[in-house]
C-alpha cells in the first residue's frame, strides 16, 4: 500500500492528461463529425470527393501513424506543432472521420417524409435539422458513438510516441524504474474506472433519448 501511494500521484498527473486529450478530442471531432456528415447529403460532387478521400485516408491508416506523421512530418512542410497540439490535431481529425460516418449513416435512415413534414410547416433547413433531424440521428447512433467514446480512452494511450506525459507513459516509466508490475495494474484499473463510467452514461443517455420512440 505504501508503494502504491507513492506512485499513484504520477498515474493521476498522467491520468489528467488523458482526460484532457480524450475531453477535447470529443469536443472538436464530434460537431466536425456532424458537419462532415451533412456535407456528405450535398449534391456537390467535388466536396463530396474530397471528404470521402479524407474519410478513407483517416480510416484506412492507423491513428499512431497519424500522429507521427503530423508531428515529425508536417515540420518538413513549415506546418508545426507543439506535442499537445499535435496530438489533439492528429486525434480530431483521426476520430471526426469515424463519427462522420456513423453520423452519415444516422442521416439515411431519417425518412424522406420527416424533411417533407418539415417543409409543410415552413421550417428552415437550418430548424429542420436542429429540431427534427438531428434529435433523432443521435439517437439512432448513440450505441456506435457510445463505443468510438470507449475507444478513444484507450487510443488516448497512443500520445506517449509523441512523449507525452499520459496515464500509460507514467505507469511504463514507473515499471521500469522500480521492476514491477504494479504500475501498470493500476494502470489498468484506471482505464477500467474510465470505461465504466462512459458505459454507465451512455446507458443514461439512450435512457434520455427513449422518448423518441
Amino acid at each position: 500500500m505504501d508503494y502504491i501511494l507513492e506512485i499513484m500521484p504520477a498515474l493521476l498527473d498522467g491520468a489528467i492528461m488523458t482526460l484532457k486529450v480524450f475531453i477535447f478530442t470529443l469536443l472538436g471531432s464530434i460537431p466536425l463529425g456532424i458537419l462532415v456528415a451533412f456535407a456528405l447529403q450535398t449534391n456537390f460532387k467535388p466536396l463530396n470527393f474530397l471528404i470521402n478521400i479524407y474519410i478513407w485516408l483517416m480510416r484506412g491508416t492507423p491513428l499512431l501513424l497519424q500522429l507521427i506523421f503530423v508531428f515529425y512530418g508536417l515540420p518538413l512542410i513549415g506546418i508545426v506543432f507543439e506535442r499537445y497540439d499535435a496530438a489533439l490535431f492528429a486525434f480530431i481529425l483521426n476520430y471526426a472521420a469515424y463519427f462522420a460516418e456513423i453520423f452519415r449513416g444516422g442521416i439515411q435512415s431519417i425518412p424522406e417524409g420527416q424533411y417533407e413534414a418539415a417543409k409543410v410547416l415552413r421550417l428552415t433547413r437550418f430548424q429542420t435539422v436542429s429540431r427534427i433531424i438531428l434529435p433523432q440521428v443521435i439517437k439512432v447512433v448513440l450505441p456506435s458513438i457510445g463505443n468510438e467514446v470507449i475507444n478513444l480512452v484507450k487510443d488516448t494511450s497512443l500520445i506517449y510516441v509523441l512523449g507525452l506525459g499520459d496515464l500509460l507513459r507514467a505507469g511504463k516509466i514507473a515499471m521500469s524504474r522500480d521492476v514491477s508490475l504494479l504500475p501498470l495494474v493500476l494502470v489498468g484499473v484506471i482505464y477500467l474506472l474510465l470505461t465504466a463510467i462512459l458505459t454507465l452514461a451512455a446507458k443514461k443517455l439512450e435512457k434520455h433519448y427513449q422518448y423518441y420512440k
